[in-house]
């Protein structure tokens, strides 16, 4: 008979803790920043399907960042919120602030060891550096009593000097190592022998869970991940849809569905409810506007599509032969067309449920509104375009400029002429405009309204569902003053889900430019 304490103490050694980075990692992706009220968002969303840890951002970077991680730390009602911090004292005071409030607060704080970023970068010595880790990682435990310390290159780090590094961290209080391959360039062989080596030299290294943090470069996060899981490491840091700098991260709804379908090889469990995670996908997807590639693992909208008659075929006589995964179990609902221009406000409120949105009276009532508008235009409403249409209702609830109007002449005898009207903060102003075409006349009638010096990097347009009517689903992204911002439009007219697209974006620009200057006046 197998003693009670034994059985708690596998389950303990078999949980895998779920570190989310999306929110600070995943938004370094150019392009993906999120407002206040979108981080909001996604930290909730991210504490009620189970994610352990949720990294709220890098407090020190800016007073928008520091205000959302404060805030999320506020809300939060069940994970651990950290702040990240650079091994510099002010850094770690400015993230101290910031968790304080969170129920669980933690500091993330990490220093580069490897000799190519101590050469280039750090320009310290090895002992400078341990000197360093160990003064930071005390004050950050002086702080709060949950302190991770990451070994940033860690995978292109002397095995020997990493030890020295993990056991001085620990030592100074420590509770999480974290040894990321920063640059994706580790393979799994190599990462889960790291960890196995750490693990068996550094003599304190059973009072620290070890953490493992992947990037994408040579396709190999995920993978790399699991095979630091099989080394020791009990905590994974991941994103939504892989979302994070260069390639990304390793992807938060492959790991989990990994450990969840190969359980006889990967013998772990973690917290998340996997039905919320195409939710999850999609959510990070509209917040960010970076639409998730067709064919992504899990949440893409192939993931779940067979058009080979072979496997055609085989589906229809046993679902196993050709899914290893069921759609349901990742939040996959099949798609209904029952929804129309006679439903009601309760059928519509029991369909957002099922879709996973739980949106406030006014909310709904603007979505219900919208939702009625395309039901006249479109003769099948389907569940994408109820989510299409409800992620731009919550995106743009809090934009300064808005679309009121938008009627467009063109041709094949040209220039194309379009006429527009914007709320810009209250106030109703009118533009006729000429351009190379309808979107750039549209495009131009945006900048005589609102005047900016923002360039277009991006312009694409897919369908969100089949058909001529579908709604086209328009991706736009700006720069200005080095930084890059993408929006995202949905609409039938593929030339007003463009202008939507383009306004989604230039109020990211100019809400960040508020923000820099009220910064910039304290």
């Amino acid at each position: 008979m197998t003693h009670p304490t034994t059985d708690a103490a596998k389950k303990a050694s078999d949980r895998v803790i779920i570190f989310d980075t999306t929110l600070r990692d995943g938004e370094q992706c150019p392009g993906a920043s999120m407002t206040f009220e979108e981080k909001l968002e996604v930290a909730e969303l991210l504490d009620t399907m189970g994610v352990d840890v949720i990294e709220a951002g890098f407090p020190i970077a800016s007073v928008g960042d520091f205000e959302s991680v404060s805030e999320i730390a506020r809300r939060t009602k069940r994970a651990v919120i950290a702040g990240l911090a650079r091994a510099i004292p002010g850094d770690i005071a400015r993230a101290g602030e910031a968790v304080r409030h969170a129920q669980r607060g933690r500091i993330h704080t990490f220093v580069s060891t490897s000799p190519i970023h101590l050469a280039h970068q750090m320009r310290k010595s090895e002992e400078e550096v341990l000197e360093i880790i160990t003064t930071t990682v005390a004050q950050a435990r002086n702080l709060v009593e949950d302190v991770e310390w990451s070994a940033m290159d860690a995978t292109r780090t002397p095995i020997e000097y990493l030890c020295r590094c993990v056991e001085a961290a620990i030592k100074a209080g420590a509770t999480t190592i974290n040894l990321p391959d920063t640059v994706g360039y580790a393979t799994p062989d190599e990462y889960r022998t790291m960890f196995r080596t750490i693990r068996e030299r550094v003599p304190n290294a059973d009072k620290a869970i070890f953490s493992v943090h992947c990037h994408d470069d040579l396709g190999l996060a995920v993978a790399n991940s699991l095979a630091g899981v099989e080394g020791g490491a009990r905590q994974v840091e991941c994103t939504i849809n892989g979302l994070g700098e260069r390639a990304g991260n390793a992807a938060l709804e492959e790991i989990v569905m990994a450990i969840r379908t190969r359980r006889d090889i990967l013998p772990y469990e973690t917290g998340i409810d996997a039905t919320m995670l195409t939710r999850a996908s999609k959510l990070v997807s509209a917040v960010t506007s970076f639409p998730v590639q067709y064919n992504k693992a899990i949440v893409g909208r192939n993931a779940f599509a067979h058009e080979s008659g072979i496997h055609q075929d085989g589906m229809l006589k046993n679902a196993s032969t050709y899914e290893i995964m069921t759609p349901e179990s990742v939040g996959v609902n099949k798609t209904s067309l029952v929804m129309g221009k006679h439903s009601g406000r309760h059928a519509f409120r029991e369909k957002l449920k099922a879709l996973g949105y739980d949106l406030g009276e006014n909310a709904l009532e603007d979505a219900f509104r919208r939702f009625k508008d395309l039901a006249d235009r479109k003769k099948n409403v389907y569940d994408e375009d109820i989510e299409a249409l409800v992620d731009e209702e919550i995106l743009t609830a809090h934009d300064r400029v808005k679309l009121v109007s938008l009627s467009i002449i063109a041709g094949t005898r040209g220039p194309q002429r379009a006429t527009m009207k914007l709320d810009v903060g209250g106030e109703i102003r009118t533009e006729e405009a000429e351009g190379n075409g309808p979107v750039d006349a549209t495009f131009n009638a945006i900048k005589a309204l609102v005047p900016h010096e923002a360039v277009l990097d991006l312009y694409q347009v897919h369908a969100v569902t089949e058909g001529t009517d579908a709604q086209a689903e328009v991706s736009v992204r700006l720069s200005a003053q080095g930084s890059s911002v993408t929006g995202r439009g949905a609409d039938p007219d593929t030339l007003v889900a463009s202008a939507r697209a383009y306004l989604a974006a230039l109020n990211k620009l100019l809400m960040r430019g508020e923000r820099l200057h009220a910064h910039a006046a304290e």
